[in-house]
């Protein structure tokens, strides 16, 4: 059979076409699976993103979580006190401030407590996942208990620092004198200032300093001597000193860095007061030494908080 040029080329672009739709119906179905395969992959990534979220999740989990509470009947139970608030553990309900570890009820985060000196908790603090710190220890070590805490006692706390002193001079014009000065609206608006919440006034109604029924011309040349602290007990009394010496009387100030001298230079008649503890602290002091010590005056709280040792957030205990 012969065929002329034209129908050569007829066929000829028959067949081109033919072949042009055979591609492209090749190329459309090339690019659908890869559209399916990406999505597909997307969809690989996210899971892989929720799954890599949630063992992310998992991990600040932490098993046996350590926290190092201070050692001491009140000062333990004080900070057993918050963590029960906090929702970490439930403690007996009888036990209230002589709370210990004992004490517990239920622990569902199974944390492994370790006791420590309440002075040397922030030593340790390093070595444990979160540590319950007083505040004069928390400033003492460079902690700012209102911006470095992760959980606070309310200012409210029932463990409020007292003027101690020996039972009978309670009101000795001496004492009166001093704790005048102490809940004066100067030593008010220092507390305010210097420590911006992480010592809290517990005065109601500050005086000007002075007490009207004290006879200060007696006391002219006299020397009131306190054991305390150092933070912040004895900078507080350092602002007092200001307001006693406008009557001529000497507020000398020794510090000590421990829980048991202060009490018994006061109980021996060596110092006229202390000022460093709270009222629990001293009734329990009281109890297991035979001595024989009275609050004076309530004049701050120092809330106790817990603080982030290994672990940075509260997340461990979530």
């Amino acid at each position: 059979m012969i065929i002329t040029n034209t129908e050569f080329k007829s066929i000829i672009f028959k067949e081109i076409m033919k072949m042009k739709k055979i591609l492209s119906i090749i190329l459309t179905s090339a690019l659908a699976l890869a559209s399916v395969a990406a999505f597909a992959g997307c969809s690989s990534d996210s899971s892989s993103n929720s799954d890599s979220s949630s063992s992310s999740s998992e991990s600040s989990k932490v098993e046996n979580v350590t926290i190092a509470v201070p050692n001491d009947t009140t000062n333990e139970a004080r900070a057993l006190l918050l963590l029960e608030e906090l929702g970490y553990i439930t403690l007996d309900k009888d036990a209230g401030i002589t709370a210990t570890v004992k004490d517990i009820t239920d622990n569902p985060h199974n944390i492994k407590f370790n006791e420590v000196e309440a002075a040397q908790v922030p030593n340790v603090l390093q070595d444990v996942d979160y540590a319950v710190i007083n505040s004069n220890y928390a400033i003492e070590a460079g902690l700012n208990p209102v911006k470095d805490s992760l959980g606070i006692e309310g200012s409210s706390s029932a463990y409020g620092n007292i003027l101690a002193v020996k039972e009978g001079n309670e009101n000795s014009d001496k004492i009166k004198a001093l704790k005048a000065a102490l809940e004066s609206k100067q030593i008010a608006d220092f507390i305010s200032s210097k420590y911006e919440g992480a010592v809290v006034s517990t005065v109601d109604n500050p005086t000007d300093g002075f007490d009207s029924s004290v006879d200060y011309d007696s006391l002219k040349g006299e020397k009131i001597t306190v054991a305390a602290s150092p933070t912040p007990h004895a900078e507080i009394l350092a602002e007092a000193k200001k307001i006693l010496a406008e009557k001529d009387i000497d507020l000398e100030v020794t510090e000590f860095t421990d829980y048991v001298q202060p009490n018994n230079v006061v109980e021996s008649g060596e110092f006229d007061a202390n000022y460093f503890q709270h009222l629990p602290y001293l009734e329990d002091f009281n109890s297991q030494n035979g001595t024989h010590l009275v609050s004076a005056a309530t004049i701050h709280v120092e809330p106790i908080g817990i603080y982030g040792g290994k672990q940075k957030t509260l997340d461990a205990l979530k």
